[in-house]
C-alpha cells in the first residue's frame, strides 16, 4: 500500500531469503510453525492507518457504552455462563477487512470482534524476525501501537495477564494446548512471561482450590490466562475435565469467558458507522432483502467460521426455525480489495487489531496488529491452498 517501501521489500525479496526467514521462525524455539507464515509484512499508509484508527474509535464507543452489559445481557447462553464476570474485557480484537470506497479509497470494513486473547506475544516477536531478516522495512514504521516499543509493550501484558502474582501461579489454559495452531504464541508466552500452557484436563480442583503439576510439583493457581473456546469445548464430547469454567472457584481471570459471547458477531448489529457492513439480528428482519446474494449468514455462537454461509438464498433462511433465528445475523458481503503487489499478482488483506483494556483504564489501548493475505475468495487456509504470498503476517505502519 505504500509504494516505495513495497518495491523496496519486493526487490530484496527470493525464495531464498523467505526459507532462511521460515527456518529461523521454526528452529528459535525448536517448533514448526502449524500455520502459514506469509512472504511478506503488510505496509499500511497514514491514509488508511487514519480511517484504521477512527474506525477503532467509533466501534470502542460501543464497548465502553455503560450500558453494554445491558444490550449485550441475552450474548452468554445460560449454560456457559462463568461466575466472577468483571466490569470490562481485558483482550479484544477487531478484524476488518481491507476494501475500497466509492472513490477508489482504501477503507477498512469491519468483519468480526473478538472478546478474547489472541496472538499477543508471537505478532511482536514474529515482526521481529521480518526484520532481521528484510533490513528495507523502513526503520520507523512501528508494529506497535499506542506509542509503544517491544520493551514497555511486554511489560503492559505482562501485567494484564500475571496481575500481582507470580508467573507460576499464573497459566494460560488451552485444550490440547500442543496441537493448536497457535502453540508457537504459547511458546511466546512462556518465554517471555513464564506461564505454562496448560490443557484443562490437567487442572486439579481441590473445592474452591485449582493447582496444576509444575515441573512434578502441585502448584496453586491464582490467575488464568484462558484461552479456551467454549465452541472447542462443546465438539469435544469425550472431554470430561475435572475443572469446568463454570465453576465458581477462587481464581482470578486474565480475560474472563463471558467476554468471548459478549464481544463477537452478536455485537455488530448494535454499531452504526461506515466501517461497519449493514448487520442485523436474524429475527429482527422483515422483510428479508431480495438480494440475498450479497449477504452473509452467521451463526452467533460458532467460531472460526463454522457454519457460516456465504452465498445466502431464501431457501437457507427457510431452514431456520423462527424460534432459532434470534441465534443467527444477516450481514451484509463486503469485497476485499486486491491491494498488495506479489512478485505475481494482486494479493488481498485483512488486518486485526489487537487491544489491551487493563482494569485501571480509562479506554482500550492499542498495542499490536495481526495479518492476513489471501488471493483466493475468501481469508482463510481451504481458499488458499498450495498458494503462495499468503498466510499470517504483520502491519508495519506509516508514521504520521
Amino acid at each position: 500500500m505504500i509504494s516505495s517501501a513495497r518495491k523496496a521489500f519486493n526487490e530484496s525479496f527470493s525464495d531464498e531469503s523467505y526459507q532462511q526467514f521460515l527456518d529461523d521462525l521454526n528452529s528459535h524455539y525448536n517448533h514448526t510453525i502449524a500455520f502459514r507464515v506469509a512472504e511478506t509484512p503488510i505496509f499500511i499508509d497514514k491514509a488508511l492507518k487514519k480511517r484504521m484508527v477512527h474506525a477503532a474509535r467509533e466501534i470502542n464507543a460501543v464497548l465502553m457504552r455503560p450500558d453494554f452489559k445491558e444490550i449485550t445481557k441475552d450474548a452468554v447462553p445460560p449454560p456457559y455462563n462463568v461466575p466472577a464476570e468483571n466490569d470490562h474485557t481485558l483482550f479484544f480484537s477487531l478484524d476488518f477487512a481491507i476494501c475500497k470506497d466509492e472513490n477508489g479509497e482504501l477503507t477498512p470494513q469491519l468483519i468480526e470482534l473478538q472478546g478474547c486473547p489472541s496472538l499477543y506475544c508471537y505478532q511482536d516477536w514474529v515482526a521481529k524476525k521480518f526484520r532481521k531478516h528484510y533490513p528495507s522495512i523502513p526503520a520507523n514504521y512501528p508494529h506497535l501501537g499506542s506509542g509503544l516499543d517491544s520493551e514497555r509493550y511486554m511489560e503492559m501484558l505482562g501485567k494484564a495477564i500475571l496481575g500481582d502474582h507470580k508467573p507460576e501461579n499464573v497459566i494460560l489454559l488451552e485444550i490440547d494446548p500442543e496441537d493448536q495452531y497457535t502453540m508457537i504464541d504459547f511458546i511466546c508466552h512462556e518465554d517471555v512471561l513464564g506461564i505454562k500452557p496448560v490443557c484443562i484436563t490437567k487442572v486439579i480442583k481441590e473445592g474452591r482450590k485449582l493447582f496444576y503439576m509444575r515441573d512434578g510439583v502441585k502448584t496453586p493457581i491464582y490467575r488464568i490466562y484462558n484461552r479456551t473456546i467454549f465452541d472447542d469445548l462443546i465438539q469435544r464430547k469425550t472431554l470430561n475435565p475435572d475443572f469446568k469454567l463454570t465453576h465458581d472457584v477462587d481464581v482470578e481471570w486474565a480475560g474472563h469467558p463471558n467476554w468471548f459471547f459478549r464481544i463477537s458477531k452478536y455485537t455488530m448489529p448494535f454499531i452504526k458507522s461506515q466501517y461497519v457492513p449493514e448487520t442485523r439480528f436474524l429475527h429482527q428482519v422483515n422483510p428479508f432483502p431480495t438480494d440475498l446474494e450479497n449477504y452473509v449468514l452467521k451463526p452467533l455462537f460458532s467460531f472460526a467460521g463454522s457454519g457460516v454461509i456465504f452465498d445466502v438464498t431464501q431457501a437457507d433462511i427457510d431452514a431456520i426455525p423462527s424460534a432459532a433465528r434470534n441465534e443467527y445475523i444477516l450481514q451484509r458481503k463486503v469485497e476485499y480489495a486486491p491491494v498488495i503487489q506479489a512478485p505475481d499478482g494482486m494479493v488481498k488483506c485483512e488486518v486485526r487489531m489487537l487491544f489491551v483494556w487493563p482494569e485501571d483504564a480509562a479506554e482500550p489501548q492499542l498495542v499490536v496488529n495481526l495479518g492476513r493475505l489471501s488471493r483466493g475468495k475468501l481469508i482463510g487456509v481451504k481458499y488458499n491452498k498450495d498458494k503462495t504470498w499468503v498466510g499470517g503476517t504483520v502491519c508495519f505502519a506509516e508514521p504520521g
